[in-house]
């Protein structure tokens, strides 16, 4: 088959960048490639890498794509790690490394900043997010009071995928959807917070280091000669406004109108869903963000997602088809073992000092096999949280679209429904947010009467074989077991905070 005119979606993510080719004629991704990040890593929480590291894994990337199909692209979208502080100098030369979205180091400083504010409940009602570790605005104040001299040449502060976009346009600029992130913009008028700057910082002028917000249709720059020389692409292609992770995976699943749940079994688990009106959860469940298409996505994030079952199938030395077989001879449940599958920390419930533990052991769960179902259950159970949220707010899914990596996996996908209580489908492309920039890029270059709800309808697909019904006869079980999950979670708090 011959490729058609192609968009290209970059997803920078935290174990790698993702490209893809979306032959938009064909309906097909005409190439994919991935190339992998380093991670700097240490006990007391921090999380960082290089930006340098990002920008030659995009280079390794479209080195593996077919050069005339890098002819064919006619616009690129980017996706990227939501909450990443990228600082740069005048120059557009990183001060220091990238703190990134699951980097709990910074807790004294989101204390320091909502206290200078005048307090969580101050800034929930006027702004729509408390200040919690993992969101940008505590890494600006960690810089500041930890590296002086990187902070003092600090002369633009961008998120991953602005970051991205500058290299690619050599222009600054970002939009709601990610900004919402940073807990520095106000999710109600879609405006940098002017007073929560000041409150990170009194001192400096932190408003006039940040990029211009556009609206999400709107192309943000055209790649640059220097740029498309380096990557082999057509000189002077648009770049969509693109947006975090999250919104991109919102737009690659269709959830970008009201009644749509996405789930998302990562490295962190996340639970989303689009809505008209910006939606704050009192009870620190949700985050109130912003989607990439002009409305809000109210969204739980719970760091420890797939991470409890790798850590647990590497100790056991067992592949991946070893880990489904294990888990499919325990029953639901775990027979009462419960993991607590904190271990970078936790953000959803906030416990920047969270440990991993297993409670409930006796002489009966005490397996191979019930470990690593318990952990599969555990992301499971931190997601419910953010179900739970929505179904309060009155939205009763009918089905859940599931993307990340334990969407592959049979046994995974029967354990997220029947705890979600919800049917399960999974969109044909793996790649959800590399996806959703694309086809955000293809909402941009189309004339302003083409709605985004109709180029998803037009491009989505599901895939048949991976639709999940619920076992309605494992609802009581899971129900016993959450509310005793949520239990330990309580009387463990006051040794994690």
């Amino acid at each position: 088959m011959n490729t058609g005119k192609t968009i290209i979606g970059v997803d920078n993510g935290t174990q790698s960048t993702k490209v893809i080719f979306y032959d938009i004629e064909n309906k097909r991704i005409a190439a994919l490639a991935r190339a992998s990040h380093q991670l700097i890593s240490k006990e007391n929480g921090r999380r960082e890498q290089k930006a340098e590291w990002w920008i030659q894994a995009l280079r390794e990337c479209f080195a593996q794509i077919d050069p005339e199909i890098k002819q064919t692209a006619v616009a690129v979208g980017v996706s990227g790690q939501q909450h990443g502080f990228v600082p740069l100098d005048k120059n557009g030369t990183p001060v220091y490394n990238v703190k990134l979205w699951n980097d709990t180091e910074t807790y004294e400083e989101c204390e320091q900043i909502t206290a200078a504010y005048g307090g969580k409940e101050k800034l929930v009602h006027e702004v729509g997010n408390p200040i919690l570790p993992g969101f940008t605005a505590g890494k600006i104040l960690w810089l500041k009071k930890n590296k002086p001299e990187a902070y003092s040449q600090l002369a633009r502060i961008l998120l991953p995928h602005d970051y991205i976009n500058y290299y690619l346009t050599g222009r600054y600029f970002t939009e709601p959807g990610d900004a919402s992130g940073t807990a520095y913009f106000n999710i109600y008028s879609k405006t940098w917070a002017a007073k929560v700057l000041k409150a990170i910082d009194p001192d400096t002028d932190l408003y006039a280091k940040l990029p211009k917000i556009i609206n999400n249709n709107e192309i943000g720059g055209k790649l640059t000669g220097e740029r498309a020389a380096e990557f082999g692409l057509p000189k002077g292609i648009p770049v969509s406004s693109g947006g975090g992770d999250n919104m991109m995976g919102a737009i690659g699943t269709g959830a970008v109108s009201e009644g749509v749940v996405t789930v998302s079994l990562g490295t962190s688990g996340t639970i989303y869903s689009f809505r008209t009106q910006a939606m704050v959860d009192l009870k620190d469940r949700l985050s109130a963000f912003c989607s990439s298409n002009d409305g809000w996505l109210p969204l739980l994030c719970t760091m420890n997602c797939t991470v409890a079952v790798e850590q647990f199938r590497r100790l056991l030395d067992k592949s991946v088809k070893e880990t489904d077989e294990l888990v499919e001879t325990v029953p639901p449940g775990s027979d009462g073992l419960i993991t607590l599958p904190f271990f970078n920390g936790e953000r959803t419930p906030n416990l920047p000092h969270g440990k991993g533990c297993l409670c409930g052991m006796n002489t009966e769960n005490l397996s191979q096999g019930h470990t690593l179902r318990s952990a599969m259950e555990a992301a499971a159970f931190g997601l419910r949280l953010g179900l739970d949220a929505f179904r309060e707010q009155g939205l009763s899914p009918e089905t859940v679209h599931l993307i990340g990596g334990g969407s592959n996996s049979p046994e995974w996908r029967q354990i997220i429904a029947d705890i979600l209580e919800v049917p399960i489908e999974c969109p044909e492309s793996e790649e959800a947010a590399a996806f959703g920039a694309a086809l955000q890029a293809l909402w941009a270059i189309n004339d302003e009467h083409t709605s985004l709800d109709n180029i998803v309808k037009e491009h989505i697909r599901y895939d048949r074989k991976r639709r999940t019904t619920p076992h309605s006869k494992n609802y009581d079980v899971y129900r016993k077991r959450y509310s005793e999950y949520m239990q330990y979670i309580e009387a463990l708090t006051p040794l994690f905070k």
